[in-house]
């Protein structure tokens, strides 16, 4: 069984207003569906942060993801000049399976070249594992908790 089309944009989060459809997608699938504490959820690199979201020909928010890059990468990359972080991928659970994710995940990549960027890395939930190998990224390092949720280290170089 395939799923309906459905027509959405993915574009650089500019206005508020479009950081508070990446804020909301990123509540209903982190802090609701997975139990991640909301303190937790939201962090200063969100004001530095490259943001895109996908949203519906009628303006709803479907999914978004962020990009940190130069210093504030830092931490999430062990410091390594020109590797951006890629994080904060969620897509709404009605918008699963119709491409959101991989046009999010590409749509950082270009957002990271555009920056000079040469790769992207990323903590990926083990669940998700299957989902970043098949977009080119590969593990590396032990598995380690975040908010309570396995995750793995994986990269690109783009």
């Amino acid at each position: 069984m395939s799923l309906p089309a459905v027509a959405y944009q993915v574009r650089v989060a500019e206005t508020p207003a479009d950081r508070e459809a990446c804020f909301a997608v990123r509540k209903e699938v982190f802090v609701t569906e997975q139990g991640v504490p909301e303190e937790i959820e939201y962090d200063a690199y969100d004001a530095v942060a490259v943001h895109v979201l996908a949203v519906r020909e009628d303006g709803e928010p479907l999914g978004t993801g962020r990009l940190l890059h130069g210093e504030r990468a830092a931490a999430k990359t062990g410091g390594e000049p020109g590797v951006g972080s890629l994080g904060r991928l969620a897509v709404a659970k009605e918008a699963r399976g119709l491409g959101v994710g991989v046009a999010l995940v590409r749509a950082v990549e270009e957002a990271a070249r555009t920056l000079g960027l040469t790769a992207v890395d990323l903590h990926a939930q083990t669940h998700a594992l299957g989902f970043y190998e098949r977009l080119g990224y590969e593990a590396y390092g032990p598995e380690f908790p975040d908010a309570g949720i396995p995750h793995r280290s994986m990269r690109r170089v783009l």
